[in-house]
Parts: C-alpha cells; sequence; structure tokens
C-alpha cells in the first residue's frame, strides 16, 4: 500500500482516540454523514492507505458513494458504481474483504475500474465489507500507491474500524425496528446530496478545490457546534452566505 501511517506509541494513541471517538456512535445522537466521513480520514490518517472511501446501500439495495477521503477516491468509488464493477461491489456481493496487491495483473476482472485506478496512481486497493452478521450494508474501500497487500495488523484495525461504524449505523434498535433502519440510512443519504451541493457552492464561490470545500465546510460546522449537514443545508438554501463561511475559516484574509 502506501507506507505513509504512524508508527509506535503515536500511532498506538491515535488508534486509541479513534475508537473512542467511533464507540460514540453507540451512545450518544450523531451524524452520520460526518462519522463516516471520520472513519475514511482515520483510515487514510492511521493505516497503510493513500486514500478511502465508503458506500452505504439503501433500503432498497441500491449503493451510495458517502464518504470519501479526496475528490479522487470519491471520484473512483462512484465510476465503480456507474460502470457496475470494482472491488467495492465485489466486497458488498459477497460480504467478504476483498484485497488486491497489485492492480495491474487485475485488468481482466475490473477491465474499466483497474486501468482508471491505475491511471490516477494507486496499485493496490483494499475493500472491507460494513457487515453486522449476514447483514451487508456497505463496504470500505482502502488505496494504496504501492503494490502489496494491506498488512495484517492494518488489515484487522481496519476491519474493526469499519465493525463499529455499522454497529453505529445499525444499533439494536434498528435491528428490530425496520422503519428505524430505513430512517437512518435515508437521512445519510440525503445529508450526502446536500453537501455535495454545498461543496460545489463554497467551492464556486471561494474558486476552491472540491476537498479545499469540503474541509472549509466541515470546519465551519465544528467551530460552531453544529451538524455537518444542518450547515450545509443552510449553505444550499441560503440561509447561510458562502462568504460568510469562507471568511469564518482560519487563515482567512478580512
Amino acid at each position: 500500500m502506501s507506507g505513509t501511517a504512524p508508527t509506535g506509541a503515536q500511532r498506538e494513541s491515535q488508534l486509541l482516540q479513534a475508537f473512542v471517538q467511533m464507540a460514540d456512535t453507540l451512545v450518544d445522537d450523531y451524524d452520520v454523514a460526518d462519522v463516516l466521513h471520520q472513519l475514511v480520514g482515520h483510515c487514510v490518517r492511521l493505516l497503510d492507505a493513500a486514500a478511502a472511501g465508503l458506500m452505504l446501500s439503501d433500503q432498497r439495495g441500491n449503493l451510495h458513494v458517502l464518504a470519501s477521503s479526496s475528490e479522487q477516491s470519491r471520484l473512483l468509488e462512484l465510476f465503480q458504481l456507474q460502470n457496475n464493477e470494482g472491488p467495492c461491489l465485489d466486497c458488498v456481493r459477497s460480504g467478504e474483504a476483498v484485497t488486491v496487491a497489485d492492480l495491474t495483473v487485475q485488468t481482466q476482472r475490473w477491465p474499466m475500474f483497474a486501468p482508471l485506478a491505475i491511471a490516477e496512481g494507486f496499485t493496490s486497493v483494499a475493500a472491507m465489507p460494513l457487515r453486522l452478521r449476514r447483514e451487508t450494508i456497505g463496504a470500505l474501500n482502502l488505496f494504496g500507491r504501492e503494490p502489496g497487500p494491506l498488512n495484517e495488523q492494518d488489515a484487522l484495525v481496519a476491519r474493526a474500524l469499519a465493525d463499529t461504524a455499522t454497529i453505529g449505523i445499525l444499533q439494536e434498535r434498528a435491528i428490530r425496528r425496520g422503519e428505524v433502519l430505513t430512517e437512518q440510512l435515508q437521512t445519510a443519504l440525503n445529508s450526502r446530496i446536500i453537501i455535495e451541493q454545498a461543496k460545489g457552492v463554497l467551492a464556486y464561490a471561494g474558486d476552491l478545490e472540491m476537498e479545499q470545500a469540503f474541509e472549509t465546510l466541515r470546519g465551519h460546522a465544528r467551530r460552531n457546534g453544529a451538524r455537518l449537514s444542518d450547515i450545509a443545508h443552510q449553505l444550499v438554501t441560503g440561509v447561510l452566505r458562502p462568504q460568510d463561511v469562507l471568511d469564518s475559516a482560519p487563515g482567512a484574509s478580512s
């Protein structure tokens, strides 16, 4: 994979913080969209991965891209859905992890996805299912810029993070009451659409890259103690001016 993950005591401390943060979803109210963005961010910071993306299924079983660590990985996830091939789809269908150490030898398996991923600079990939018992509701994709499998320790951590996120989404009440699960997933899907629209508004207003726009949006939400999806909705509907968000960012010129 990428070989950029932290090591030693620093990594252990960051892992502990990540699991504490993810575990909070089990006992407190939370924003599904933000939790999933936290998940892909943890994977890039803590694991041997250059980028990460996450797909989640809706109540009809249709997959949607819910989170990504970069615009590049988001587009690769969308490409898989649009062309119905790739490691994330295979992972969801089988309910099992899909690990590929060298994408250059997988062009027959994924004739459209593999060449595109390679052209974007990724040479390895690992997909982890978001699964609880027999129910698979999505997959976490990890992309590497160097050939080679995800090491065993990082694979275990990625699986544990994915499992924690899955439990946080489903929870016992959602398993017992299908309408709660439906509402939870639909809310996440609706939030994703609003967030993408808000990113576009900020990117245009501030002449930003999409990734910069997202970090600006997310930072504004956190500084104001608000949900990411609520701030996005305010921005898209005109309640909040793009310039106010841009001006509030650290380092913004007055």
